[in-house]
């Protein structure tokens, strides 16, 4: 995962989610589909993918998935 075009191609193919660049920074809730299950298997993909655990609370006060992708680029 190099770019937030990665990143966006990550969470459609990896997590079933309909999203463009445009939903990254718009909250959870104006996320199509997008559920808490979700979250937990994007967490899960995302440290399968840098190899490195996230921190989950820094993961709960993420207000949407372009800071979800910077929390993952930090690591």
């Amino acid at each position: 995962m190099n770019s937030m075009d990665d990143f966006v191609t990550l969470v459609r193919d990896e997590i079933g989610l309909p999203i463009t660049a445009g939903h990254l920074d718009v909250g959870f809730d104006q996320v199509p589909e997008w559920d808490s299950l979700h979250l937990l298997r994007l967490i899960a993909v995302l440290e399968r993918e840098t190899g490195s655990t996230l921190s989950f609370p820094d993961v709960l006060q993420a207000p949407n998935l372009g800071s979800l992708y910077r929390l993952a680029e930090a690591k």
